[in-house]
């Protein structure tokens, strides 16, 4: 019988290969490591973003990356060659920043094709790779509008195609949206994600706004203090957090106090207090956590409020409004409930014939086992979940 070579698995996804990778990369300035040690992979044709608050060196490794920033120790390759001693302009990549940085004497074209002036094209070139990128952001017929003229999101989409027009490996985006209203942020947000899908170069984006991360991007590295404490899908980042920090900073999050008393096999045994002791699947405690005091993360929209008799619910709490807020299709509630010393947050989808409760109403909430994520207690990154 003739052999047959194995087949790949045609079902199983395959992850793309890397096109950045950072290797221990350290950066310092004087005594303050802004960058501590971070290793990640970042793949080609991939949306990914450095999330975190001001100060946790978020910036500082994309200009690392970008080669503005020399790394104190450490190591970075792009595209599978060694960075080291390769200067900024001479890196396959470019870069999108806060400010915009447009030239406000050019017109449209001349800012976008200023850098290709140093590639010695042709004229028609040229103009043809201008035009091809200005009707990738959607200003076919602006080449001729002053910079001057542009509103914030046109100032936006120049600076975009002045970037992608080099037809780097890379794109670079610093906090590129910050400047923008908030409905045309949302628009831009939508309009910069299906850029990079159509482009599908990789593009690495910095922001501290945790929606823009979570609605853009295929994976979210979060950094806190020079590291980085998770990364993951938005999905995942958001439903499995690895520590109380990264909960915190991702979203709401309840907390309560429990105790992680047994773990045999598959499964654990939590201790929550009120709802008693409860078993809990592996999925749901993402970070390895020591038998002893844990913290128990419930997300608002996870608990449910029990309007009438009929409803049920694995779990039942009782408790009374404290205050409400009403934002047209979610009202947010703060309840007090009875076993527990901080009031829980519920977020609940306000739909025809269902009342909006009021301050100092009892409430029935309910809840189930799958809404719970086991977290260690302290705030330190050495369990982060990555996938480096």
């Amino acid at each position: 019988m003739e052999n047959f070579p194995d087949m790949p698995d045609l079902h199983t996804p395959q992850t793309p290969p890397a096109i950045v990778e950072l290797d221990g990369v350290i950066k310092h300035f004087g005594d303050v490591a802004a960058v501590n040690g971070v290793s990640a992979s970042i793949h080609e044709g991939e949306f990914f973003s450095l999330l975190g608050p001001s100060g946790c060196g978020k910036t500082t490794l994309l200009r690392i990356i970008a080669g503005f920033e020399q790394p104190t120790a450490g190591s970075i390759a792009i595209a599978g060659t060694p960075m080291q001693g390769v200067e900024a302009n001479e890196r396959p990549t470019n870069m999108v920043f806060q400010s915009y940085a447009i030239f406000p004497h050019f017109n449209v074209e001349e800012n976008v094709g200023y850098g290709l002036k140093r590639l010695k094209l042709g004229k028609t070139e040229t103009a043809n790779r201008v035009n091809e990128v200005l009707a990738l952001v959607d200003l076919e017929d602006y080449n001729q509008r002053p910079a001057h003229a542009l509103s914030g999101g046109q100032r936006q989409r120049v600076a975009l195609a002045r970037a992608l027009v080099m037809q780097p490996k890379v794109l670079l985006l610093d906090e590129p949206l910050s400047a923008l209203d908030k409905k045309l942020r949302e628009q831009m947000q939508v309009e910069l994600r299906h850029l990079q899908r159509t482009v599908g170069i990789t593009f690495i984006h910095v922001t501290h706004d945790q929606e823009e991360a979570l609605t853009m991007s295929d994976r979210i590295a979060v950094m806190f203090d020079g590291k980085i404490a998770q990364l993951d899908a938005p999905q995942e980042l958001y439903r499995r957090p690895v520590s109380k920090q990264v909960a915190s900073f991702i979203g709401v999050m309840n907390f309560i106090q429990g105790e992680l008393v047994h773990e045999d096999g598959g499964t654990a045994t939590v201790d929550t207090g009120v709802l008693g002791k409860v078993a809990i699947s592996p999925d749901q405690i993402p970070s390895p956590v020591d038998p002893g005091p844990v913290t128990i993360g419930i997300r608002p929209e996870m608990l449910t409020m029990l309007f009438d008799e009929q409803n049920q619910s694995e779990f039942e709490l009782q408790g009374e409004i404290h205050e409400s807020a009403y934002f047209g299709e979610m009202t947010y509630y703060t309840v007090k409930v009875i076993g527990l010393d901080a009031p829980l947050t519920i977020s609940i989808r306000n739909s025809a014939g269902r009342p909006v409760l009021q301050d100092g109403d009892s409430a029935r909430i309910g809840l189930g086992t799958e809404s719970l994520v086991i977290l260690d207690e302290s705030n330190t990154i050495k369990n982060a979940k990555k996938e480096l």
